[in-house]
């Protein structure tokens, strides 16, 4: 029997299995499955030759119970409405897996940026930016880069919602150029992120990684970095790497310096000097100590599940294995670190980039890296220890965590009539009424100042409650 490849259908199935072990109630089962609000829209761009040619755009809030929605924005010529409501999906279980106080969401164009002109992809860019304006905010959603999206395309779209709302808010994107208030550190976020949990990994599971060998399959952002890290963090040996154009291999290793700048010399990592030729699908089956899967989706299916020959599966990818996969490399003993929590540093230092923005203090990159590190950290064993409680495999198990999170958020504002594990049902009521009230534009409007409306009388008979319990 095949498998069902859709994306968001797979979203929902592991999504399925969580709520079933956890004994979900089936209302805020129901709830969890389906975004709480998408957007469609058609974007006109005049090219440079005068024509006007017309891209498809999207984006999809996921879920806000924790904070607002967070997630980034995707150019590619096979983006689809279901890829990105379960990349929205993962993003909010991925900002409750590790913890940080934001929702989940995810956005993106039909497009391939590679055919338009600088002027072309800005007026693009600008475009997209107006169809969202009133949707995002640094309160309710801030989207930052994803695939084929980069620093200088958040710095357009920043502008333009800078001119739309008539003043600066630098928080409303993340993955911004530094000298706009990115952050540092935000650049190979998400390899390293994927590193710190290997690390705590192979404590747990017995192996020392220094000499151990590994295979990256997709050569982007996160594979060039997870290349670099491996080797300088954890005195790994790649021996293999691919990328959209084919790949290479040399089982005495492949030097991280040498092999990123011939990519970035050539377009492709194929004819480098002193390896061989290997194809992707033969790179996920190499026997190697870990598996760096940092392409795209379902690159791991029942079909080439058995043969993958790794003893950890270090997911930076989105994505990357199937259900059914899951459950043949669970049994064959491949030790699995989950896309969103193996890929999550990137939205934690994204979420880091907010929180400096906010008080206009900035951190040094030692700063964020510790702080990253403890995070990732305790993510990870919050995740291994619900492994092991619930003789589940590691994904099932970052569900549980994750979606609890969601669920007792959800159940605090009373959004579906649920009782909450925590009690304080009036306070909470309050709270999640200041919630909802806070979300709409023409509210603040009408009430600058809290304390001298019904929005502080709220916030006051809230607080009184809290205390009082």
């Amino acid at each position: 029997m095949s498998e069902n490849l859709n994306p968001f259908a797979i979203a929902q199935a592991q999504l399925d299995e969580a709520a079933r072990v956890l004994q979900l109630d089936p209302a805020m089962h129901a709830f969890l499955r389906e975004p709480m609000r998408e957007f469609r829209f058609t974007i006109p761009v005049r090219m440079d030759d005068g024509t006007v040619r017309s891209f498809q755009g999207f984006r999809v809030q996921y879920n806000d119970a924790r904070g607002p929605a967070k997630g980034g924005i995707r150019f590619h010529w096979e983006e689809t409405i279901d890829t990105v409501r379960a990349l929205a999906a993962w993003m909010t279980w991925k900002t409750a897996v590790v913890d940080i106080p934001l929702g989940g969401a995810k956005g993106g164009i039909i497009v391939d940026p590679r055919e338009l002109t600088p002027t072309e992809l800005e007026r693009l860019c600008r475009g997209y930016m107006r169809n969202i304006a009133r949707f995002v905010g640094i309160s309710q959603d801030v989207p930052a880069p994803d695939v084929y999206t980069n620093p200088q395309i958040m710095a357009w779209m920043m502008d333009e919602y800078e001119v739309l709302v008539s003043h600066h808010e630098s928080g409303v994107i993340t993955g911004k150029p530094l000298e706009l208030g990115g952050s540092l550190g935000r650049d190979d976020a998400t390899a390293r992120g994927g590193i710190y949990v290997l690390r705590e990994a192979a404590k747990v599971l017995g192996i020392n990684l220094k000499g151990k060998t590994a295979a990256i399959q997709g050569y982007g952002n996160a594979g060039t970095f997870a290349h670099q890290l491996a080797e300088e963090l954890l005195g790994m040996k790649v021996v293999a790497v691919s990328d959209s154009h084919g790949g290479i291999i040399n089982m005495d290793g492949l030097d991280y310096e040498t092999t990123f700048a011939h990519k970035m010399r050539t377009g492709a990592v194929k004819g480098f000097p002193g390896a061989d030729a290997i194809s992707n699908a033969e790179l996920l089956e190499l026997e190697v100590d870990v598996l760096f899967p940092s392409a795209l989706e379902n690159v791991i299916t029942q079909r080439n599940a058995g043969n993958i020959k790794a003893k950890i599966s270090a997911e930076l990818a989105n994505g990357p294995t199937t259900p059914k996969a899951d459950d043949i490399l669970y049994k064959n003993g491949v030790y699995v670190l989950p896309d969103f929590l193996c890929n999550a540093g990137g939205v934690t230092v994204s979420y880091f980039e907010m929180v400096q923005n906010g008080y206009q203090f900035y951190w040094t990159k030692e700063m964020i890296h510790e702080r990253l590190d403890q995070k990732m950290t305790k993510a990870f064993y919050a995740v291994h220890e619900m492994a092991k409680a619930k003789n589940v495999n590691n994904r099932v198990a970052a569900y549980l965590v994750a979606v609890d999170r969601v669920a007792q958020a959800s159940c605090s504002f009373a959004w579906l009539g649920l009782k909450c594990r925590s009690g304080h049902s009036l306070a909470l009521i309050c709270h999640a009424e200041l919630y909802t009230a806070s979300r709409s534009r023409s509210f603040n409007n009408t009430f600058k100042n809290p304390s001298a409306s019904a929005f502080g009388s709220l916030h006051t008979l809230a607080s009184f409650l809290w205390a009082r319990d």
